[in-house]
């Protein structure tokens, strides 16, 4: 792995593949690091002549972390957001979509189709209407428009996906395990020695619960985006469980009903996760888009 400057930060990222093919840049979700990206998903792309780029957001992974801006009060920054007055956060998701630019301008990259997975998909909607030169094509997986009027998580789910983990390192990964074991997509074996060795890898390389945190208010600030990504023009992909306990299915279908000319991919049983059992569906979707648009 290695890392850049780029829009005034510290970014690390990962490369899989050959320069000279089509790149395809994955943004990882709230709190986490760029190992959600699996390297065995990384090669499958890689295998199908597609240069993939992984990288830890800003707050997360080896990337910097806004320890001065300290922790928000998420209790008033929701209120804000339901009352619909001014959010003040540490850094936005245009901000987060910025670095994505920067990180394509310090290796040289002009062009690129841009993949993100919840958070990280907000993000790329984001970059595809704050950087259209920048992007060939958009895929946005189990991910949201930001439409207030999608169904809402649950009160029960949300608190069980945001609550702070233990610091302790065993405590932690079984934690996490007991937590990926309550959101697991119904329609797939739990995987326990993946999601124990991710949980292991997790902790060992950044334990940094405070980041998620101001990831989160900069999705609560950044509210509904369906003004904008309905002026989008760029090839979409959109690809969702139908058993998402996140963002319920309804919100990937809202996404491509935004985007025009959108294509969707619903993924029977697959919840707010990607097991190992969508893999070969998910990277032939990607590879396909990304041979159907430009390089």
């Amino acid at each position: 792995m290695a890392h850049i400057k780029a829009n005034g930060i510290q970014i690390e990222y990962e490369v899989f593949g050959e320069k000279t093919n089509p790149t395809i840049v994955l943004i990882a979700g709230n709190g986490a690091q760029l190992n959600f990206w699996e390297p065995d998903f990384c090669e499958m792309l890689a295998k199908d002549n597609i240069q993939v780029i992984r990288f830890d957001n800003r707050d997360a992974g080896l990337s910097t972390k806004f320890d001065s801006a300290g922790i928000p009060d998420m209790k008033s920054i929701y209120q804000a957001a339901q009352d619909g007055k001014p959010i003040k956060t540490a850094y936005t998701l245009e901000d987060m979509a910025d670095d994505v630019a920067g990180l394509l301008d310090a290796l040289e990259i002009k062009k690129a189709h841009i993949c993100g997975a919840s958070m990280g998909g907000m993000i790329a909607q984001v970059f595809a209407y704050r950087h259209p030169s920048r992007i060939c094509s958009l895929i946005s997986i189990m991910s949201s428009t930001g439409n207030p009027n999608n169904p809402q998580i649950s009160p029960e789910t949300l608190a069980i996906v945001t609550a702070t983990p233990p610091a302790e390192r065993d405590a932690y990964i079984e934690y996490t395990l007991r937590m990926w074991k309550n959101i697991w997509s119904k329609g797939f074996p739990f995987e326990e020695e993946r999601g124990r060795w991710y949980c292991e890898e997790s902790y060992d390389r950044s334990y940094y619960p405070l980041g998620s945190i101001r990831q989160n208010a900069a999705i609560v600030a950044n509210g509904d985006r369906r003004q904008y990504l309905s002026l989008l023009t760029i090839p979409t992909l959109v690809i969702h469980g139908t058993e998402d306990p996140l963002f319920p299915v309804e919100a990937g279908k809202d996404t491509a009903r935004t985007i025009p000319n959108s294509k969707l991919l619903l993924i029977e049983g697959m919840g707010h996760d990607m097991p190992k059992g969508t893999w070969q569906c998910i990277v032939e979707a990607i590879a396909s888009q990304i041979k159907d648009t430009c390089h």
